[in-house]
């Protein structure tokens, strides 16, 4: 059945004011949404790491003011100009800037570029697919970066730092549904029941990882997915094995680097960068299809809640304090 457009709309706008970030639950018409040729009625998004730091103003995640964050979001087709999709089609759409530079996911109603989108998944609802989000496309491309570099089950334990995060958490889950022998790097004690559930066999301590590497450490690894950059990027390339590769995708912890080439070209370690934000859509869509078979559903219970517009300001508050885990959904169809 295709949807009407409603004449009003409920989304989360921030502005800045006297240089600080503030946000608040507005209501919008069609005439104030940007440019597009599809116009979508949202019925999910999520919080994702970058979405709490545009929310509360940290860093230099959002570009232009106002701006509506959300680097998610799955929905409905209202209108479009576009020749590949129509009315009543159901979407996706993760990165390419929306949420930074472009309107995003935290509107009721939000109109995107075509090329931004690809249809939704089959075999995952909208929901779903933002129980996924972001975090989960980006731990999948990290998982075929493994695999691109030989990384197969037989070669030994893997492990995943910030692992108590969205994309650590999907990581886990998928490693282990794969049969890899998962450690979880985590550095708060209640998550690791969590994490364990998840199929991790063994946790390992921030405080353990966070000490400053040699050039080259004892071989532990013979694959890694970090997700928080800095000193425990350095000690697990000083503790990855020969031959071994690891996919680094985040920088929570930092963006600087304080290693050797030593790991390179003593024991010809690969490190393989991985970005979701412009991974083109052939490897998109390949990524998706692999987590529709690839990720557990029952991991898909244990790693979300779902929360509304006017709850994001608080979860992205407890996010960037390090108290939440998971993935938090955020439903657009509540009133």
């Amino acid at each position: 059945m295709i949807q009407e457009t409603p004449a009003t709309f409920k989304a989360l706008v921030l502005r800045q004011e006297d240089g600080k970030t503030v946000s608040a639950v507005e209501q919008l018409t069609v005439n104030d949404l940007p440019e597009g040729d599809v116009l979508i009625s949202v019925e999910y998004s999520s919080i994702n790491y970058k979405d709490s730091m545009a929310v509360t103003g940290t860093g230099k995640i959002v570009r232009t003011w106002p701006m509506v964050p959300g680097i998610d979001l799955t929905g409905t087709v209202l209108e479009s100009q576009a020749d590949n999709y129509k009315a009543g089609d159901k979407v996706l759409l993760t990165g390419w800037g929306v949420g930074e530079q472009f309107w995003g996911g935290y509107s009721q109603v939000q109109r995107v570029q075509s090329k931004w989108l690809i249809p939704l998944p089959e075999g995952i609802e909208s929901k779903t697919a933002m129980v996924i989000g972001t975090a989960g496309l980006t731990a999948m491309l990290c998982v075929m970066a493994l695999e691109d570099a030989n990384i197969t089950p037989d070669r030994g334990p893997v492990i995943v730092t910030g692992a108590g995060g969205g994309v650590g958490s999907v990581a886990v889950a998928i490693l282990s549904k794969l049969g890899y022998e998962v450690t979880a790097l985590s550095g708060r004690d209640s998550t690791h029941d969590y994490l364990k559930g998840l199929g991790a066999k063994e946790i390992v301590s921030r405080e353990e990882m966070m000490k400053p590497a040699r050039p080259l450490e004892a071989q532990r690894w013979a694959g890694a997915i970090d997700t928080v950059g800095d000193v425990i990027l350095a000690r697990v390339l000083a503790e990855t094995d020969y031959n071994g590769a690891v996919a680094a995708c985040g920088l929570a912890a930092g963006f600087k680097l304080p290693t050797t080439v030593m790991p390179f070209i003593l024991r010809n370690v690969r490190l393989q960068g991985v970005d979701s934000v412009m991974c083109p859509n052939e490897r998109r869509q390949a990524a998706w299809k692999r987590l529709a078979q690839d990720l557990p559903q029952a991991a898909l219970t244990e790693i979300n809640h779902v929360v509304s517009l006017e709850e994001i300001q608080q979860v992205a508050e407890d996010m960037m304090a390090g108290k939440t885990q998971g993935r938090t959904v955020v439903d657009l169809t509540r009133p």
